[in-house]
């Protein structure tokens, strides 16, 4: 189970199962815990789901919203938008122990709404005319920056 005081992941509306169970296992892997904001493009059943997340699905801590207000009343911390449109580049952005790292859906990120909801909106730099990364990989870089500045990594397993 995640530390409280732990950073969170979270997901907007996603739309292809094997990029949240790919996130799932990260976040299994390093103990956070994971929300999804619903509707999803998938149905929760989705073998692509399973096919990428593996065995570590059983072992994440995931709690599903049936909504963005529903998601928004359980946030204590900040939330950081993790965007093509972020104001702060990821290596100048301050992480702390509760922020939740948000990731909007794949096909068409988040509404303006909820971008502006963001405390901190923080983009991961690309070379001229790339668009973006896939949200697996955004999520996979943020999470490691942020947890290498709250120095937040699990222990090694001896």
């Amino acid at each position: 189970m995640a530390s409280p005081a732990q950073i969170r992941l979270a997901l907007y509306q996603p739309d292809i199962a094997g990029n949240v169970g790919t996130i799932l296992r990260l976040a299994a892997c390093l103990d956070l815990a994971v929300d999804l904001i619903e509707p999803m493009g998938f149905a929760w059943s989705d073998r692509k789901l399973a096919r990428a997340g593996m065995d570590y699905l059983a072992q994440a801590d995931v709690t599903r919203h049936v909504d963005w207000a529903a998601f928004e009343r359980t946030v204590t911390g900040r939330i950081v938008l993790l965007s093509t449109r972020g104001a702060v580049r990821i290596d100048a952005a301050a992480f702390a122990p509760d922020d939740v790292l948000l990731f909007g859906a794949e096909s068409s990120g988040v509404p303006d709404e909820v971008h502006d909801r963001a405390d901190l909106r923080v983009t991961i730099p690309l070379v001229p005319g790339r668009r973006s990364l896939n949200v697996a990989v955004a999520a996979a870089i943020a999470t490691g920056e942020a947890l290498r500045q709250i120095k937040g990594w699990p222990d090694a397993a001896s």
